[in-house]
């Protein structure tokens, strides 16, 4: 196969060729970059920009903007401007409670398990919502640049992302319209960007230090024979330059004499805009001056390298661990490269050759390396660069079945064989012994649309309450394709396991029609999703209301009880809708209502548990 012709003037393309596009997708700013005559080139678009800001603004009618004219909103709309959502995917509210106020917009406080939610208007999203938003933008600016429809990609993630940010990630990535061929590690991609894979000078130990607007990670990878091996990584999903710009707004808003819970969203954000402006300043000069609303705000070098220590330190202290991790002392390493604008914190530099002999190189812009080294990747996956074989991977996604009929998938589709993994479950019912697994293979949100590989029971479980039981579910897939499927209730032990045949009775025509169907009605497949997973979070809540009332009868007045009665009346009434924000309102006014009842409740229980007793 050829490689991919584009004239970056014109945009024209040959319509033949398979065109795989590489997607930063950053805290701060995102990417899209291609192949261009054997080189990894980044999209340019609005002049010279190739940074997209990952920032999306809901006007009155809810319809969203992307990019620098969403960032325009932060001072002046804050509630409705959202930011930094990569720092919210895969997470809870437990997960991102006590950074709330980080943040200019609301973050749904409803059930405390689930995939956090952020509300603006009269609307509820997911991080994976706002993502999508995001890269919907970037497919926008390449079909644009190419003058033609784009579909498939390849999305970086950092080296620490789990299993649950991952599939967020995907996720929105289909919700967006793109068909993600893979998932790689930023700092893969970035190795790849330097060339380090044709490289034929032995064996060599590289350190990527991955340092952006929100995570950071530092991952040793050797490399022999044109073969990556990561031996190690060590990260932080919350570490990254917006914690440098909370140092800095925390000095100004001390240096001023103000009081944070005084100051209105838009005043906070023109204050982490301010610091940002610091940050980037300071690089160079030895005095930042800044005005807010009258008052003059400084910041001299000296203050700004003691703000910053202690981050910098922590991405220090993880890039010891890893270098443990990997059996490796920093003499053996051979090169450090520099991932991400945060690295351009002159202190990072300093820090890293007090600790490495070797070059720190950061050659290629440490804001474009990523999204290089993703079209690198994407160049393999479309069969351009024949010197280096592909593993064999799983053609589609395998799941489960969970409640509402949804597919929850536990081997993504692309996954290198031979691969496992595994996902807790619960019950769903009271007193529940057995739990039927079926087995799913496909692209869509409700099994429905898949196809079905099989089914069993695991049978035996200890009956208690809903939710107490802890059922793992473990998919194995061998180099020949089958699936192993192991079920396990990990409180008693119980377990069973069976054996399907993966792959069998798919064509190559099957699979690429359930390929493009799933992209087809990703927006149809996440409404339809969002609606059953509200619906469930609703029934969930209604039954745990309906116990709350029942066993607290005597501490409470009816009339006490009247309004929580009354919205659950009301939620159960639009749990048989088909309004998801309707549902996720009335969850979130019962909440606040519940919310003080418990903790009521709560302090009784513990005075009735310590009657009669002496504490010393």
């Amino acid at each position: 196969m050829s490689r991919v012709a584009i004239d970056l003037q014109s945009g024209d393309v040959k319509q033949d060729d398979r065109l795989i596009l590489g997607i930063d997708l950053g805290t701060t700013n995102s990417l899209i970059a291609l192949i261009h005559n054997g080189v990894p080139e980044v999209l340019r678009h609005e002049g010279s920009s190739a940074l997209v800001p990952s920032v999306i603004y809901f006007n009155e009618e809810n319809k969203a903007v992307v990019g620098q004219t969403a960032k325009d909103k932060l001072t002046t709309d804050p509630e409705n401007t959202i930011f930094s959502v990569k720092r919210l995917m895969g997470r809870s509210f437990n997960d991102v409670a006590d950074s709330r106020e980080f943040f200019s917009y609301e973050i749904v406080d409803t059930d405390t398990e689930s995939l956090v939610k952020i509300k603006s208007g009269n609307k509820f999203y997911t991080p994976i919502d706002l993502s999508a938003l995001v890269l919907k933008e970037l497919k926008k600016i390449a079909e644009e640049k190419v003058g033609r429809q784009v579909s498939e990609c390849v999305i970086t993630v950092p080296a620490y992302f789990n299993d649950s940010q991952r599939q967020a990630t995907k996720d929105a990535g289909k919700l967006a319209g793109w068909d993600v061929l893979r998932i790689v590690n930023e700092p893969t991609a970035a190795a790849l960007a330097y060339g380090f894979d044709k490289s034929a000078d032995g064996s060599r130990n590289i350190a990527v230090y991955d340092l952006g607007g929100g995570t950071f990670d530092l991952s040793v990878l050797t490399l022999e024979d044109g073969v990556f091996e990561v031996l190690s990584t060590k990260g932080d999903t919350w570490l990254g330059g917006d914690d440098v710009d909370k140092a800095i707004t925390d000095y100004f808003i001390s240096q001023g004499g103000l009081r944070i819970d005084r100051l209105k969203k838009g005043q906070i954000q023109t204050l982490r805009l301010l610091s940002e402006a610091a940050k980037k300043q300071l690089g160079q000069s030895d005095i930042f001056e800044g005005d807010f609303e009258g008052m003059k705000l400084v910041l001299r070098r000296e203050d700004y390298r003691r703000l910053v220590e202690p981050i910098i330190n922590k991405t220090i202290d993880l890039t010891k661990a890893a270098l443990k991790d990997a059996g490796l002392d920093q003499s053996k390493i051979d090169e450090v490269i520099l991932v991400g604008g945060s690295t351009r914190i002159p202190m990072v530099k300093e820090k890293l050759a007090e600790m490495f002999d070797a070059p720190i190189n950061d050659t290629i812009n440490p804001d474009e390396v990523v999204a290089q080294g993703a079209a690198v990747q994407a160049d393999i996956l479309a069969g351009n660069q024949n010197n280096l074989l592909l593993l064999d991977v799983t053609p589609l996604s395998l799941g489960i079945e969970t409640v509402g009929g949804l597919m929850d998938v536990i081997i993504p589709r692309n996954s290198k064989i031979p691969s496992g993994a595994g996902r807790h479950y619960t019950t769903s019912v009271d007193g529940q012994v057995n739990l039927r697994i079926s087995v799913f293979q496909g692209e869509r949100d409700l099994v429905q649309d898949n196809r079905k590989l099989g089914e069993f029971t695991l049978k035996g479980i200890p009956p208690m309450p809903a939710g107490i039981p802890k059922i793992e579910v473990i998919f194995k897939v061998d180099a020949d394709g089958i699936l192993i499927v192991k079920a396990r209730e990990e409180r008693s032990n119980t377990e069973t396991e069976v054996e399907i045949k993966a792959q069998y009775g798919i064509s190559e025509e099957e699979m690429a029609l359930m390929l493009i169907d799933s992209i087809k009605h990703a927006e149809e497949d996440v409404r339809i999703k969002a609606l059953i997973e509200a619906r469930n979070e609703a029934n969930n809540i209604l039954h745990a209301t309906k116990k709350f009332l029942r066993q607290h009868a005597d501490l409470f007045t009816p009339q006490q009880f009247d309004p929580l009665k009354e919205i659950a009346g009301e939620l159960e009434v639009l749990v048989q809708g088909e309004d998801k924000d309707a549902i996720h309102d009335a969850i979130h006014r019962l909440d606040r209502i519940a919310r003080p009842m418990a903790e009521v409740a709560m302090d009784d229980a513990i005075r009735q548990s310590l009657a009669g007793k002496s504490i010393v």
